[in-house]
């Protein structure tokens, strides 16, 4: 990231990204692996760069309309959440949930640690899938996001209690399944 830009804060950057692509880019390397988190995790690894790369065109188009009401994050995390619905359609699904780019094995060097790391993954990927839309991403918005809960309640449209409780709900589902998956913690 340039030096200059490291510094200054979304709100600076997205004021004056809207007419210098260098102060947009800085935005784009920034956010794009916590989008690309939520993108991987909502429609799986295949899709998650035509989704991370939509919500930045989207972005892009529409930060002269930005109010700056919201923090950035939350404006962003909404465009990524809708980018991912589009490509998921307007049916529920559940999705497989790849989490290879988001969970790095500890010691790749070493077969047995990294096939362990793969199958630990791949459980956290099904438990995750299966958890109510609603749960999933409320907690893919907190753990693989890092948002704040009143941010994640802005990006959802729902009262914070609300968010803490999916969160809940959706940590005490997860526990479970990973669970019965012979996962402990």
């Amino acid at each position: 990231m340039n030096d200059s830009f490291e510094s200054w804060t979304d709100a600076q950057l997205t004021v004056l990204a809207r007419r210098d692509d260098a102060a947009f880019e800085a935005l784009v390397r920034r956010h794009a692996p916590r989008v690309h988190a939520v993108a991987a995790s909502m429609v799986g690894s295949g899709s998650a760069d035509d989704v991370v790369q939509e919500v930045f065109l989207s972005v892009h188009k529409n930060l002269r309309n930005f109010r700056g009401d919201a923090l950035f994050t939350t404006w962003l995390h909404r465009i990524a959440l809708n980018a991912c619905y589009k490509v998921l359609g307007a049916k529920e699904t559940k999705a497989t949930v790849p989490l290879d780019d988001i969970l790095e094995p500890s010691a790749p060097h070493d077969p047995v640690r990294a096939g362990e790391a793969a199958d630990l993954r791949e459980k956290l990927s099904r438990a995750l899938a299966q958890l109510p839309t609603d749960q999933r991403e409320a907690v893919v918005l907190r753990e693989l996001s890092g948002l704040e809960y009143a941010e994640i309640a802005e990006v959802l449209g729902v009262e914070l209690g609300t968010v803490k409780s999916r969160i809940n709900r959706g940590r005490t589902a997860l526990k479970a399944l990973l669970l019965r998956r012979g996962v402990t913690p």
